[in-house]
């Protein structure tokens, strides 16, 4: 497999952390519950007085900071994240403002949106292949020291964040429960369609007409 220039990795990574930040807006604006890491900068910002944007480039900073003791090494793509996704998402609350105060089925639909374009930032910015988010390679680092299963220690950090953030004054909903259900599913179907082939992927196999690397048959991680 021929790797894909690095100008294309970038605008996939570019194109997804913008989205990310999006939807990131989407379901906190709506009110009807925030991603799981966001539960918790929803709580510190109440708590603290400090914008959204500005806590999560904070947590993300000390997230990657966990990095160290796990031996888990960023990427550009990992610093980019923490930077892009917490510069972004302010103004995108700001441009948002509002959604509260609209219908309930509208704001749903700005829900299903959200996760939605979770789902397709993730696949785009993790397989652009240039590092992990910093939440990622805290699971997976874990992962790798403990032994335990990703379903397992994903659910676990993502519980203790949840119940801190919700004790801090975050919003926790049906909105929260729709995203841990969802986006998990419409990644696998996404990432291997969007990800682009790196320097250290192998020959593709081959199945009938078909050609299919072999990260297809992988679960990615969200």
């Amino acid at each position: 497999m021929i790797p894909a220039p690095v100008g294309r990795r970038l605008v996939r990574l570019t194109l997804g952390l913008v989205l990310y930040a999006i939807s990131i807006a989407l379901l906190v604006d709506a009110e009807l519950g925030n991603m799981p890491w966001d539960v918790l900068s929803q709580g510190v910002a109440r708590r603290t007085g400090a914008s959204f944007g500005t806590v999560t480039i904070v947590t993300s900073a000390l997230v990657l900071a966990c990095w160290i003791p796990l031996r888990q090494r960023p990427g550009f793509g990992t610093v980019a994240n923490v930077v892009v996704i917490g510069v972004l998402v302010d103004p995108f609350l700001a441009l948002l403002g509002g959604l509260g105060d609209l219908g309930l089925p509208l704001r749903v639909l700005a829900v299903v949106v959200g996760i939605a374009l979770n789902a397709l930032a993730t696949a785009l910015y993790v397989g652009a292949g240039l590092g992990p988010g910093p939440r990622d390679g805290l699971m997976t680092g874990l992962v790798a020291r403990t032994g335990r299963s990703v379903a397992l220690v994903r659910t676990s950090i993502e519980v203790v964040v949840v119940v801190t953030g919700v004790l801090l004054g975050g919003r926790f909903g049906v909105g929260t429960i729709a995203y841990a259900v969802l986006v998990g599913p419409l990644v696998h179907v996404l990432l291997p369609r969007l990800r682009v082939p790196g320097p250290d992927d192998e020959p593709a196999r081959t199945t009938g007409a078909r050609t299919l690397p072999d990260e297809q048959d992988r679960a990615p991680v969200s």
